[in-house]
């Protein structure tokens, strides 16, 4: 009975390491397919085929073991990108579907000329979008967004608008495409653009060039 029991151990135990065997040269053999393709949409081709070559290099492996984080500190670094979704394609397809930022104004940066993302980034620009306002002046580009949510808010089209000045005590002038000047007050809000909407709405063919409202519940015109 003992013999017996001692046999089946044995058989048991053999078959154990044949199955274990099987098993692991069947896993080491088998090699996961690696990403044979990405797929960008949303961008330009130009600036989709740069992204891409980053992503190339970044030697993704295969699409069951990514490495999340390379891909998401890459595109988050992409100053064009607004939002992205990544979808995996089995078994070797990413794809890559972009919104890209909108662009709100130019502005010089140590010398540089840059375009202001509703994303909150700077990108580099040589030439054109001149139907874009500048901003005269060195505010962070939160409060320039923080501003503009104002206007959008407004009366006011934000279209209309050529230049925008900045000033180091925080306030803001406009400039408009008809050279009129808007000298804002400190603590800009809704309600006093509008109410300065209405005046110019009011005062519509009168020739002045720049109106004041900086001080509290006075408006100065000037020629």
């Amino acid at each position: 009975m003992h013999q017996r029991k001692s046999k089946k151990i044995l058989l048991y135990f053999f078959l154990l390491i044949i199955v274990s065997s099987i098993g692991n040269n069947t896993i080491n053999n088998y090699k996961f397919k690696k990403i044979e393709n990405i797929n960008i949409f949303g961008l330009d081709e130009k600036n989709n085929q740069i992204l891409l070559n980053k992503l190339k290099n970044l030697n993704l492996g295969n699409i069951f073991f990514i490495n999340k984080k390379k891909i998401e500190k890459l595109i988050n670094s992409n100053s064009l990108i607004e939002s992205y979704v990544v979808f995996k394609e089995y078994p070797s397809t990413i794809n890559i579907k972009i919104d890209k930022t909108n662009f709100f104004a130019k502005i010089n940066d140590n010398g540089k000329n840059y375009l202001v993302g509703s994303n909150g980034k700077l990108t580099l620009i040589e030439s054109g979008y001149n139907q874009l306002p500048y901003i005269f002046g060195k505010p962070k580009v939160e409060e320039f967004l923080k501003f503009k949510k104002i206007i959008d808010r407004s009366k006011f089209s934000y279209n209309e608008i050529k230049n925008i000045y900045f000033f180091s005590s925080k306030r803001w002038d406009l400039k408009f495409h008809d050279n009129i000047l808007l000298k804002l007050p400190n603590n800009l809000t809704q309600e006093t653009l509008d109410n300065l909407y209405e005046f110019l709405e009011n005062y519509n063919g009168e020739n002045f060039k720049i109106i004041d409202a900086r001080l509290q519940n006075k408006i100065v015109l000037d020629e």
